[in-house]
């Protein structure tokens, strides 16, 4: 049997930063394309990679650390475009956990993670700051990261700020607490890496549906195109639109990660450049890629012109984070403007 379908593997459930992809399925923008798209959900974010490299599904959403080590084990993917840049990730914890911003205070606490390389990562950073496997114990949590912590299985867990830190803040806010009880240990700071791109989302495909569907991808980004410029232009009423097809995402927390996420969201959809070459490094540094491995992207389906990158990205990590903390305090929805 055959069938004309895109299948689209999402990497989670759906979440707040989908919605370029279901308003362009909503909106009628694949259509427009001659596409027809059926978009998936996974029951473990650990199988993305292999059932898009194993070409069992055609195009899918990850963090870029995972299809650089997926193509390094033998599963033939490709990020053709960006969703998500640069979200700030790290080790999140509550005020009075007894953990400070010193990392040796790690010792002996539980540390969550989502899937294999936070554990990786983990192991790296406490390796790093001297402290040895018997020193803390890592507990696989998947994408419950706030859960476990709010529920006291886990002291700390690796997550992102848009996400699984405003589930945090919006727990202790129920419990009368300030947000800012909230802590994150950011891992691109601990780790020296000048950047938080390794937790870039990602628009990836099997290489072989790349390969024999040149311009399916080129429409599919076309809409997804569409979609974004719709959703950054009028943000509010995007999102009535996506919680009218996903109700189950109308409520409190995830109109917050939405409102978090906003800046992050890759107004060019391009992959960029810098990030690829440091999180290549930093995949390197973690032994998941061989010394002479080639970073696995292009952005030749976009077809729209390429911006410069920021000229100082470590002074654009400062901003957006001064940024986060206004829209957290805030609830509004605003871009950071950054000179090239």
């Amino acid at each position: 049997m055959s069938t004309n379908k895109i299948t689209f593997l999402l990497n989670w459930q759906p979440a707040p930063y989908h919605i370029p992809i279901f308003l362009a399925l909503t909106k009628g923008y694949f259509k427009e394309q001659g596409l027809d798209m059926a978009i998936l959900e996974p029951t473990n974010p650990s199988d993305v990679t292999e059932l898009i490299g194993s070409g069992k599904v055609d195009m899918g959403l990850k963090a870029m650390i995972h299809p650089l080590a997926a193509k390094a084990r033998g599963f033939p993917v490709t990020s053709v475009a960006s969703l998500l840049d640069e979200p700030f990730t790290g080790v999140l914890y509550l005020e009075g956990s007894g953990i400070t911003e010193d990392f040796q205070s790690l010792k002996g606490k539980r540390i969550g993670y989502v899937g294999e390389f936070g554990k990786i990562q983990i192991d790296e950073l406490t390796k790093h700051y001297g402290m040895k496997p018997d020193e803390y114990t890592a507990v696989r949590c998947g994408m419950n990261i706030a859960k476990y912590i709010i529920e006291g299985k886990i002291d700390a867990g690796v997550g992102i700020e848009c996400m699984q830190q405003v589930e945090l803040e919006e727990y202790l806010a129920k419990q009368g607490r300030p947000a800012t009880d909230a802590k994150m240990l950011r891992i691109d700071k601990l780790a020296c890496l000048g950047c938080c791109c390794f937790c870039t989302v990602l628009y990836i495909c099997n290489d072989e549906f790349l390969k024999k569907n040149p311009e399916k991808v080129k429409k599919f980004l076309k809409a997804i195109k569409q979609a974004t410029d719709y959703m950054l232009n009028d943000p509010v009423n995007a999102w009535k639109e996506y919680v009218d097809f996903k109700p189950q995402l109308n409520n409190t927390l995830a109109y917050k990660q939405f409102q978090r996420c906003y800046a992050y969201f890759s107004e060019s959809l391009f992959n960029v450049h810098r990030d690829w070459k440091k999180v290549t490094g930093y995949g390197k540094r973690l032994a998941v890629l061989p010394p002479d491995y080639v970073a696995n992207y292009t952005n030749e389906y976009l077809s729209w012109p390429e911006p410069e990158e920021v000229s100082d990205p470590l002074e654009a990590q400062r901003l957006m984070a001064i940024h986060q903390t206004k829209c957290r305090t805030d609830g509004t929805f605003k871009r950071l403007v950054l000179p090239a």
